[in-house]
């Protein structure tokens, strides 16, 4: 079991990362001096531990149809017919949008009550469920309505990874891949444990730094700006670890048209996109018109389109970049039909999967 801690000014935990950990959330929850919690689980009943404490077990579908505030009113609702307080706990057990919208809830329910996550795939493990970020979706785009809200305590059980079918796990791998251009490179020749603490370890050091998102931690939203696009162009039939992909290859274009960074670089974004397996191109039939429009509704966006972007000083934030550079490099970025960047491919690292995520 690997352990890395992340310490804040007022607030400390552990992201535990190993296979079995999820069975010390009886002891977490009374470190944190629970009587009572809610579970809010994504996976079967077998796979949620015991609390060691009275719960309530409520069911939830991971996905970002259900990641909106009616869900997070539904929950404070659950909360409250259960008799919830603020000496309480509540732990959520599934995927991103799982841990993202109970941890919401958590924040908001009398003004706050102490949240423990036990991410359930890949991409939860090595990015969604860390740092304290908690947000849902509104109609026009993706994460408008969030709040931060450190947990108790992260569990990232590699167990839950044998559980996922080959696409999600490719769906983590997006979030692997752009460490390479934030901090972390070289990961791809490392088994699955290891990439996960090394990404966790990163996003770790960056939060410690910057918890607000008021300058150093916007780099973990590498390839996100068109990611996040991307997912709502195409009603979410392209995952958010496969639109980073495709981010992170367009982040390295614009960068080169921007004069920021060499040829050299721009072909190594491609070039470590596609050696995990990922897409690389856009879906054919998104207009670089709609996908400009919609990034302009990114929530880091401030003054212009504003986009995290790779340079001689490094990666940064980037605001106020011309909409008709932005618009030429889509325009001279691939296209292949939707069906062909959705889980065609699976890193060799994966191993074969049986049930779905």
């Amino acid at each position: 079991m690997a352990t890395v801690p992340l310490r804040l000014r007022d607030h400390a935990y552990d992201v535990r990362i190993g296979p079995g950990v999820r069975h010390s959330l009886a002891e977490v929850v009374g470190r944190l001096g629970a009587a009572r919690a809610v579970v809010v689980s994504a996976r079967p009943p077998e796979w949620v531990p015991d609390t060691g404490v009275e719960t309530l077990l409520l069911p939830a579908r991971d996905g970002e149809r259900a990641k909106n505030l009616a869900t997070v009113e539904r929950l404070c609702e659950e909360f409250t017919r259960f008799g919830l307080t603020r000496s309480d706990v509540v732990v959520s057990c599934g995927g991103g949008t799982t841990t993202d919208t109970v941890g919401l809830a958590a924040a908001l329910y009398h003004r706050g009550v102490a949240v423990v996550h036990l991410p359930t795939s890949l991409l939860a493990q090595v990015d969604a469920s860390i740092g304290g970020k908690t947000a849902v979706n509104l109609p026009a785009g993706k994460n408008l309505v969030g709040a931060y809200w450190q947990p108790g305590a992260v569990l990232c059980d590699t167990d839950y990874l044998s559980t996922l079918p080959p696409r999600e796990m490719l769906n983590g791998y997006g979030e692997i891949a752009r460490c390479h251009f934030i901090g972390a490179p070289n990961l791809r020749a490392l088994p699955p444990a290891d990439q996960i603490a090394a990404s966790v370890a990163l996003k770790a050091r960056i939060v410690e730094a910057d918890e607000r998102d008021t300058g150093l931690r916007h780099i973990l939203n590498y390839g996100h700006t068109l990611g996040h696009a991307l997912e709502k162009a195409t009603g979410f039939a392209l995952r958010h670890g496969e639109a980073v992909a495709v981010g992170t290859v367009f982040a390295g274009r614009l960068a080169g048209a921007l004069g920021r960074i060499g040829r050299a670089r721009v072909a190594e974004h491609q070039d470590v996109v596609r050696s995990y397996g990922l897409p690389a191109a856009l879906p054919a039939g998104t207009g670089s018109d709609t996908l400009v429009r919609l990034m302009r509704h990114d929530k880091k966006a401030v003054s212009g389109l504003t986009f995290v972007l790779d340079g001689p000083r490094g990666v940064e934030l980037v605001d106020d970049v011309p909409a008709e550079v932005v618009a030429r490099v889509l325009d001279g970025m691939p296209r292949a039909p939707l069906a062909d960047l959705v889980g065609t491919a699976v890193p060799a690292t994966d191993t074969p999967e049986t049930a779905r995520s």
